[in-house]
């Protein structure tokens, strides 16, 4: 006769933690996010990204460690001066979208980041050296959308001219 075997009591399954070498990582992505200055200094006082008006696709695109520049064409929004330059740079530090309550049913998603210091940097000496910009004349329309991703040499230029060392702020993996 056989007798029962005794089976610890079952447990709910749950997968494991993926190990960093089983996930592959996406490589690393650079971003230009146009909004007014006193947008940018807004954001660098609360520590986040916040663009296109608030919507969480652009920022859904983003992942941690990823670079942003800020590009402001006027110093507020939008009659503010003209002041076409590259106004701040960050790093993208948190991986959920938050979406916060400025009143009045203006409810814009965010994203956390670790804002570096720099220095403004204008635009127009940098428009022959940066690819993403197609025509070197009408060098305005690569901003239209609100948010793009850009090529690595073209954020370490930028990077450059705003006083940071892109190697030391985004080393390599490995």
């Amino acid at each position: 006769m056989n007798s029962p075997v005794a089976t610890p009591p079952s447990t709910p399954s749950r997968p494991l933690p993926a190990s960093p070498a089983a996930e592959p990582r996406a490589p690393r992505g650079y971003w230009v996010g146009v909004t007014s200055v006193d947008h940018v200094e807004r954001a660098r006082a609360g520590g986040f990204v916040q663009i296109n008006h608030g919507k969480a696709a652009p920022l859904e695109r983003m992942r941690v460690g990823d670079g942003f520049a800020f590009y402001s064409p006027r110093s507020a929004y939008p009659d503010g001066e003209v002041v076409q330059a590259f106004t701040a740079m960050a790093v993208v530090s948190g991986a959920a979208i938050e979406q916060a309550d400025m009143g009045g049913g203006f409810l814009p998603f965010r994203r956390a980041v670790r804002f570096l210091d720099t220095r403004a940097a204008p635009v127009r000496p940098l428009v022959d050296t940066l690819s993403f910009i197609r025509s070197k004349t009408h060098w305005g329309a690569a901003f239209r959308f609100g948010f793009l991703r850009v090529p690595e040499e073209d954020f370490a230029r930028i990077a450059a001219a705003m006083g940071r060392d892109f190697a030391a702020d985004f080393p390599r993996p490995g």
